[in-house]
């Protein structure tokens, strides 16, 4: 992707200089580690970001394979500070089908809301498009944001999960990409309070269990 880079550079100035200081545009090169993924970068101060920071929850959804079409066109998010943004991503692959890349936009609308409350009766905005993406700029506060989402997700504190919840708690965070951030399994075995082993055993049963769904065998 190294030779795509001057190409995106110029997309991103291009549409930040249409839409002004308040739309971020992001690529993602995907080809190499996910701790590392921005290469281009226009406006950064939206989401805080700047070259060499990692991508977020949603790229790793689509690296792992749980979403087949990861594109999202105008959907809704939050920043950390509790800015709203208006979202597109789309994702870049080669002639292999892989994924090697990632075009973002973030536009930050939270000015625009602010003054929508005025005018409610003429916009009517909902929020029926909102997705949870976080945006960080160290890929070890992603993978806490994942554990936090685990957690809410299994409905109790890792203190009183049984080893059913633990299971479930691994195969959200597979679901999720988790295990695709390098050395994530000792965090997650530490979080889970779990061995490596255990956590492996686990991985199996989930990733054995889903290859059957996905190619049941005929019974004749």
């Amino acid at each position: 992707m190294k030779n795509e880079i001057e190409l995106f550079s110029s997309i991103a100035k291009a549409i930040t200089k249409h839409f002004g200081e308040k739309c971020e545009v992001v690529f993602h090169d995907l080809t190499d580690g996910y701790e590392s993924t921005i290469a281009v970068i226009e406006n950064g101060h939206v989401t805080g970001r700047k070259v060499g920071d990692c991508g977020s929850n949603l790229g790793l959804e689509v690296l792992r394979g749980t979403v087949e079409d990861g594109d999202k066109y105008n959907y809704i998010t939050q920043t950390k500070d509790g800015r709203i943004l208006r979202s597109t991503s789309i994702y870049l692959k080669n002639k292999e089908n892989e994924t090697i890349g990632a075009l973002c936009i973030n536009l930050d609308i939270s000015e625009f809301l602010m003054a929508e409350q005025t005018i409610k009766s003429i916009t009517m905005h909902s929020f029926e498009n909102e997705v949870k993406e976080t945006f960080v700029n160290d890929v070890n506060e992603l993978l806490d944001f994942l554990l936090q989402e685990c957690q809410n997700e299994i409905g109790k504190a890792v203190s009183h999960m049984t080893k059913e919840d633990k299971q479930r708690a691994v195969e959200f965070l597979d679901q999720k990409g988790a295990f695709l951030i390098k050395k994530s399994g000792d965090k997650v075995c530490q979080f889970l309070d779990i061995s490596k082993f255990t956590l492996y055993n686990y991985l199996d049963t989930i990733r054995g269990e889903q290859q059957r769904k996905s190619n049941p065998t005929k019974l004749f």
